[in-house]
């Protein structure tokens, strides 16, 4: 089983920091032992211009075997022959991932204390794979691999040279190359989809590996258009944890849609007026909002529910009055963005006792969230499929139960102000649906009733006579409030 990474470089920028990147020098040949077999890692070419690092994997198939998973698919009546007669010492696979997440696992996670500059720089990249299973062909292969940015070449591996008549095998040979991608990028796509192509897996899928998806998938897989068959082949085809991927896919989706692209949206509407004093953008005159509300309640401990990038909580921390923020998202990647934002790393001791972020899903109940005065979802639901609302509805309401609840969404009645948004349109792609001021009443009531809420509405941005406001906010406050303190 092999693989070949190489990359190129120029006097500024040799090629051989690939060797800083990989954490394994150039001029060595190392080994490494794994659960099935020896790896390998060696250069057959290490220069300014060029560097190729190769991985070469020896699986032990009787060490395989005794596993439990060398056998073939399906209970064949040769299943037995098959545990010690099959591709899996040829052919890249699952095997081949797990090997690069052990060897390479520093260069996956982006680091290399160093040169610590290297990591996140894109470099020209090129991955060869002699002998790929790929159930679906070289045409899965491309759809896989393309939208990541990568120039595919999969070429069909004949099952005989002599006899061309018989057609090709299951196997392609696979060539990608990229001038856009980092090496972490890199590795961490080819450890989720070498096992979806082989489409098998040579350990038990339990549900760590959903965490393990979702982990190198951050930043790719929630928007890729085969997104649903990745999870499903790298889940093993396991329709409970399939569907646990695919509810915190959607979540990551929603956390990496911020404010900002709402105000993209703002800023073309402000645009369209031609005046020299441009209106207060809807996002901050929302963020206004929210604080009055959350002070008019009396909330001291907050938690801003899908705090994507940071920007109402950073909106709040400028406030003495909330003793406690606390954000929750479940993109790491958008947290380490907030975090930069209200720069954790530079924040006074006393200060940074009042703000906490932390990872995490709206579509499963979180003991961390219990005890708050107070809970906000800014431009939350609308980025939900409307069959996962129930899910949040109670993880929010029936779980966590703070005193109070804002919830905001856009008023759909008002895009029609809007002359940049074309008739039918919703405000951003990523929107599921955009409500009606009926509309959002009508579900505000209901989750009110079964919770033991009462709920009001306040219009946020300019109200219409006719179309309402642009934003529409939903304020909860529980019947019993010491029910929430009890808790």
């Amino acid at each position: 089983m092999f693989l070949t990474i190489s990359t190129f470089g120029t006097p500024e920028r040799p090629a051989t920091d690939l060797g800083f990147l990989l954490h394994k020098h150039p001029e060595k040949a190392q080994t490494f032992s794994t659960s099935y077999g020896t790896a390998h890692v060696l250069y057959p070419e290490a220069d300014t211009e060029r560097c190729t690092a190769a991985l070469l994997l020896e699986v032990d198939t009787v060490a395989l075997v005794r596993r439990g998973k060398g056998k073939g698919r399906g209970g064949a009546p040769d299943a037995a022959l098959a545990q010690y007669v099959n591709d899996r010492p040829y052919a890249a696979s699952s095997l081949l991932a797990v090997a690069l997440s052990g060897v390479f696992s520093s260069a996956m996670r982006g680091v290399c204390n160093a040169r610590p500059e290297l990591p996140a720089a894109p470099r020209p990249l090129r991955i060869e794979v002699p002998a790929l299973p790929a159930r679906g062909g070289p045409g899965l292969v491309r759809r896989l691999f393309e939208p990541l940015g990568w120039t595919v070449t999969a070429e069909p591996v004949p099952l005989d040279t002599e006899f061309p008549e018989w057609g090709d095998s299951r196997y392609v040979r696979l060539e990608l190359e990229s001038t856009g991608r980092t090496l972490a990028e890199a590795l961490r796509h080819l450890y989720v989809l070498l096992p979806v192509l082989d489409d098998a897996k040579h350990y038990w899928v339990s549900s760590e590996e959903v965490d393990k998806l979702l982990r190198a998938g951050e930043g790719w897989l929630a928007g890729h258009p085969e997104q649903k068959l990745i999870t499903s082949r790298y889940l093993s085809r396991r329709w409970s944890l399939t569907r646990q991927a695919a509810e915190r896919l959607e979540l990551v989706r929603l956390a990496e849609t911020d404010d900002s692209e709402i105000e993209e949206i703002d800023n073309a509407v402000e645009a369209e007026t031609g005046t020299e004093e441009r209106p207060t953008p809807l996002a901050e005159q929302r963020r206004e909002a929210i604080t009055a509300a959350l002070k008019a309640s009396g909330a001291a401990r907050v938690l801003d529910l899908g705090c994507g990038q940071g920007q109402l909580t950073q909106a709040l921390l400028k406030d003495p009055a909330f003793t406690e923020i606390v954000g929750l998202d479940v993109s790491v990647r958008a947290l380490t963005i907030a975090s930069r934002r209200l720069r954790l790393d530079r924040m006074g001791e006393r200060q940074a006792a009042r703000v906490k972020l932390l990872q995490g899903s709206l579509a499963y109940t979180d003991r961390r969230l219990k005890g708050y005065d107070a809970a906000v979802l800014s431009e939350v639901i609308e980025h939900l499929d409307l069959p996962r609302l129930p899910a949040l509805e109670y993880a929010v309401f029936g779980s966590a139960r703070p005193r109070t609840v804002l919830v905001t969404t856009p008023n759909v009645e008002y895009n029609v102000r809007w002359e940049s948004l074309p008739t039918g349109h919703v405000r951003h792609g990523d929107h599921r649906f955009e409500w009606t001021r009926a509309e959002f009443r009508a579900w505000a009531g209901a989750v009110a009733e079964r919770h033991g809420y009462e709920v009001d509405f306040v219009p946020v941005g300019p109200d219409d006579p006719e179309v309402g406001p642009p934003t529409q906010m939903a304020v909860f406050m529980m019947r019993n409030p010491k029910e929430a303190k009890a808790a």
